[in-house]
């Protein structure tokens, strides 16, 4: 009995070691004698140790942050931009068949498409823009990784970084343009003031009368101030006959 107590261990050991669990998020590539052998998973997987190779692939998504990139723009003002990828395995095979190491492959190609879509942007559209540049980003990311098997759902930049004597520009612009604002309303202000009165006058020459009452009205708002000083405005009508004469 005793003789026999090596192998029983031998046998129970590789026994353990062909049965793997693979969680409800996780899958396995199965290679038999170096060959591809399928993608089983989840639940209880049996591998014939020394004849079948696993490789556990997780298909969760993976939250990958994009170091800080030093980014020369469109318009010649570098800046630090940051941005963060999402993406998940879809095809286990192709991500261990077609590529080393899809998380590495990734990361590296999300820096540098993240540095060539960027440095064709100007300033004023990375700032504005961040939408429709994260969803160009997010096409070419998707378009480039599908062959590893890999979907990239998001792309999302989260700071840029300005130097401080651009942003004290960008606040000098900003300044201005808000000054131009106001100079505009201010001048639209002036110019409908002086189309009502424009209509008032037009309205008031073609009947006369209706200076009178506004002489009467004038005259009503002064009694009410308890002025010392009563104005009369007299009207030119009036005095022409005299100016004539001379």
């Amino acid at each position: 009995m005793f003789s026999y107590l090596p192998l029983i261990i031998i046998v129970i050991f590789v026994l353990l070691s062909s049965i793997h669990v693979l969680n409800e998020y996780e899958r396995g590539v199965v290679f038999t004698l170096g060959r591809y052998d399928g993608v089983k998973g989840p639940g209880l997987i049996i591998i014939i140790p020394g004849i079948q190779k696993m490789i556990k692939i997780s298909t969760r998504v993976v939250v990958f942050d994009v170091p800080p990139q030093d980014i020369i723009t469109k318009d010649n003002i570098s800046v630090k931009v940051n941005a963060v990828v999402y993406f998940r395995v879809v095809k286990p095979e192709s991500s261990v068949l077609n590529v080393e190491n899809y998380m590495y492959a990734t990361s590296q190609l999300s820096q540098t498409t993240l540095r060539s879509v960027l440095g064709q942007q100007e300033l004023d559209d990375l700032l504005s823009n961040r939408d429709k540049i994260n969803q160009s980003l997010q096409s070419i990311l998707d378009q480039h990784t599908e062959p590893w098997g890999i979907k990239v759902s998001a792309v999302e930049i989260k700071n840029v970084d300005i130097p401080q004597e651009m942003q004290r520009a960008i606040a000098r612009q900003a300044e201005a343009e808000r000054e131009r604002r106001a100079k505009v309303i201010h001048a639209e202000g002036e110019f409908q003031a002086a189309q009502k009165l424009s209509d008032a006058a037009s309205i008031i020459g073609q009947n006369p009368a209706a200076i009178q009452l506004r002489y009467l009205q004038t005259l009503t708002e002064v009694a009410t101030e308890k002025n010392s000083t009563t104005i009369f405005p007299v009207p030119i009508d009036v005095i022409k006959m005299f100016l004539d004469k001379k």
